[in-house]
């Protein structure tokens, strides 16, 4: 198993099977070619026998230089429960406090309750609103209306 960084190369291997990733949801309009060209320095891919199996997309804020942000995780579908997530979030964790960042952010939809399980073991906190839905706070129109989120955030 390898990790490392992103190349824009990889683009069109990911984006051609990201929905299939995600059971057939439309989910690759979320992920623009931009991150894997402009993002490769806090981007990871993992591979096993030459395959990538998995993925982490996220960087640095502009605004906030303390801050980075997971933009967009996948596994494999047949390698999932191996730790390549975790892998993934704690090699970007490192990475990032090596470059001055103490605050990680990242958004889930509502209904995704794996997301919302892992996020929360790795050790990310909810971040509260007026808002609750199935007893999870919940962030109103936070991409758009009606597209509520799920917000979290981690200090390392």
């Amino acid at each position: 198993m390898l990790v490392r960084n992103v190349r824009e190369s990889d683009y069109s291997y990911i984006i051609t099977r990201v929905n299939e990733w995600w059971g057939g949801r439309q989910m690759f309009q979320k992920l623009p070619r931009l991150f894997f060209s402009h993002f490769q320095e806090t981007s990871f891919i993992i591979e096993d026998k030459n395959q990538i199996v998995a993925f982490l997309i996220g960087f640095i804020s502009q605004t906030h230089p303390n801050e980075a942000y997971i933009h967009f995780v996948g596994v494999h579908p047949d390698e999932r429960k191996k730790g390549y997530a975790r892998k993934l979030y704690h090699h970007f964790f490192e990475v990032i406090k090596q470059r001055g960042c103490n605050i990680i952010k990242c958004v889930t939809s509502p209904i995704n309750k794996t997301s919302i399980a892992f996020h929360t073991k790795m050790g990310f906190a909810i971040v509260e609103s007026d808002i609750e839905i199935d007893g999870i706070s919940v962030q109103k129109d936070y991409d758009g209306p009606g597209q509520d989120r799920v917000v979290f955030q981690k200090i390392i």
